[in-house]
């Protein structure tokens, strides 16, 4: 690259942290694209994250060392999250969502690109603090948002599957007990999808008794997997006994009765 006059070098910075978070890259790498010098690029850095903390947009985590560098942690603001999150419980709280067992339509906000990329954000948000090495999902409706969680965490994305596939070569198959209909169901993994010993963040579209997720967690234990976290879109709050006790939602379903078509959705624990 040509030598770049400081604004387009500021410019084309923000643009490389913003392509690749959570991603250490050194100042030798950006004085040799730049053909500038460290301490320039160390005075550009400080402008950008100034700026990326007063929108609320990250922070740029500088590390020392031979082997240091720079790496941008995006995050949101709690309030712009809360005020999105407002928007779309309002939406969920539509009769019109209400599905036979007391399950919400959300397909069409799970393939919004907008609004993923923003519960994305908050989920990268709420876990930023976390070393994930790897997102798990179980097919179908959690992939879109395991998708954009793992844009912010730059992670890649496993998918447990109901039904195990030829083209997956060799797989781990657990029976489980969900915790809504108490029937024993399966779910499996490629052997070749996970690494062992890796650290994971399970995200999951919908929980209600929480069955599902807790057969993920004995799946990756087969693994011998570190659960780093669990973020839920929409959990149940109806639900008298819950499987498992520490996780993030950003919605809560509150109230549903079929009979009066009464549906209301709330903020989730993580506001």
């Amino acid at each position: 690259m040509k030598k770049l006059r400081r604004s387009a070098r500021i410019v084309d910075l923000t643009q490389q942290f913003l392509h690749q978070p959570n991603t250490l890259i050194s100042l030798s790498y950006f004085a040799e694209r730049y053909h500038s010098a460290k301490s320039s690029i160390s005075e550009d850095i400080d402008i950008i994250d100034e700026i990326f903390q007063e929108e609320g947009i990250g922070q740029l985590l500088t590390l020392a060392g031979a082997a240091g560098g720079v790496k941008f942690i995006p995050s949101i603001p709690k309030e712009e999250a809360k005020t999105e999150m407002l928007r779309i419980c309002q939406a969920l709280s539509s009769v019109e969502r209400l599905l036979p067992g007391g399950y919400l339509y959300m397909s069409d906000i799970l393939g919004n690109p907008k609004l993923l990329k923003q519960l994305g954000r908050m989920f990268a948000s709420a876990f930023s603090n976390q070393e994930i090495d790897t997102i798990i999902t179980v097919e179908t409706k959690g992939i879109p948002l395991a998708h954009a969680t793992a844009s912010y965490l730059n992670v890649p994305v496993v998918i447990v599957r109901r039904d195990s596939r030829v083209t997956e070569g060799s797989v781990v198959t657990i029976n489980y007990v969900s915790g809504s209909t108490k029937r024993i169901q399966t779910m499996s993994l490629a052997r070749r999808a996970l690494k062992e010993g890796s650290n994971v963040l399970v995200i999951d579209d919908f929980m209600k008794a929480g069955g599902t997720i807790k057969g993920m967690i004995g799946l990756l234990q087969e693994f011998n997997a570190h659960l780093k976290g669990i973020g839920v879109f929409v959990e149940s709050g109806e639900t008298e006994e819950r499987l498992i006790k520490d996780y993030i939602s950003l919605a809560r379903l509150t109230e549903v009765n079929e009979r009066e078509k009464l549906v209301n959705v709330e903020l989730g624990n993580f506001f």
